[in-house]
């Protein structure tokens, strides 16, 4: 059974060795671990220094991508490189390299295909009352639309099993965190939850860079989940939203009509009435177009799958791979998908 552990980094050389150092050399159950760094596009010596810790694998991309496109280039290259469980976790020191073994449990167990750790957010010192309030609604409104119960739907600390991982298709570009979530619970995998310990981050985070760029980019990326994946019932709430302001405003015109005092003097709410409907009719129309393309989607995320594992038995390398010169122990660039099987269990369609 091997592990890697995977970190995306951008400019992390001050905080990188000593998030390396708190990283588990054994855990009970796991034959191998390996270490992973996504190079974003650093600007300092990030690389160099994950190079003299000892991290086996670096993923470098050329120019900085985002946080959702090094992700998933990790997952890609540790599920190549051979892993049965992949962690993901942040290179600022929130998380401990401890509660790894804890996290990867359910897993070895065969009870998840999926564990998040959960930070109890809406009780973090550190986060603002807004920052807080947002991430409580973020993870009911990920909740509603993955259908699994989702305490903590941004949280960085993760692990997943090497099915999960090749079915992961991710389309924003700005975190994978809420993305990821909403597959899986659509896709009936078992998602676990575990309680973890936050450490307090003192550097700013690398990926808002304010509180009104996080509440516009948290908001925006919540809004296209729920385009993404529950069109029809984002538009038919606003197709229904339409229609009733149609109905008022028709209201006064039908109550004179059915006086019998004419229709005069109600041409305004008449016209407006008609707009409203006629959107209305059409907002809906957009939702049936809008569900029948997500069923589309839906079939190219399988196909894209079954690319993936055909890459796996054809040996294809990562991209933007190279393994630590220093290290003689690295991994092959490549491995086969039959030569390590996933971990499952009975309760692996379970869902939590």
């Amino acid at each position: 059974m091997k592990l890697i552990i995977q970190i995306p980094c951008l400019n992390e050389e001050d905080q990188l060795e000593e998030t390396v150092a708190r990283l588990p050399r054994s855990i009970a159950g796991i034959d191998t671990i390996e270490y992973m760094i996504i190079d974003d596009g650093s600007t300092d010596r990030t690389v160099d220094v994950a190079k003299a810790c000892g991290v086996q694998h670096i993923v470098r991309l050329p120019t900085h991508k985002g946080l959702s496109i090094a992700f998933q280039t990790g997952i890609d290259a540790c599920v190549k490189l051979g892993a049965d469980i992949i962690v993901n976790t942040d290179a600022d020191g929130q998380y401990g390299g401890h509660q790894i073994a804890d996290l990867v449990k359910p897993i070895l167990d065969g009870t998840a295909d999926l564990v998040v750790g959960d930070r109890g957010v809406g009780n973090v010192a550190e986060f603002s009352w807004l920052k807080r309030r947002l991430q409580s609604f973020g993870s009911r409104v990920v909740q509603g639309v993955a259908g699994a119960k989702i305490p903590d739907a941004t949280s960085g600390f993760r692990a997943y099993t090497r099915d999960t991982a090749l079915q992961l298709t991710l389309v924003t570009s700005y975190t994978y965190t809420l993305e990821s979530l909403i597959q899986a619970g659509n896709s009936a995998l078992s998602i676990q939850y575990i309680p973890i310990e936050r450490f307090d981050v003192e550097r700013p985070s690398r990926l808002f860079k304010s509180k009104r760029h996080y509440v516009r980019k948290s908001i925006g990326t919540i809004l296209q989940m729920y385009v993404f994946y529950k069109p029809l019932r984002l538009f038919a709430l606003t197709a229904t939203v339409l229609a009733v302001g149609a109905i008022a405003a028709w209201t006064p015109f039908l109550l004179s009509w059915f006086r019998g005092e004419g229709s005069s003097g109600h041409i305004q709410s008449v016209v407006l009435g008609a707009v409203l409907f006629m959107a209305s009719v059409q907002v809906f129309g957009l939702g049936l177009i809008a569900d029948l393309l997500g069923r589309q989607r839906i079939l190219s995320m399988r196909t894209l799958e079954r690319v993936r594992r055909s890459e796996l038995h054809m040996g294809v390398p990562p991209m933007h791979y190279e393994a630590n010169p220093n290290n003689v122990k690295s991994a092959p660039a490549s491995v086969d998908l039959a030569d390590t099987p996933v971990p499952t269990g009975e309760a692996g369609a379970t869902r939590s």
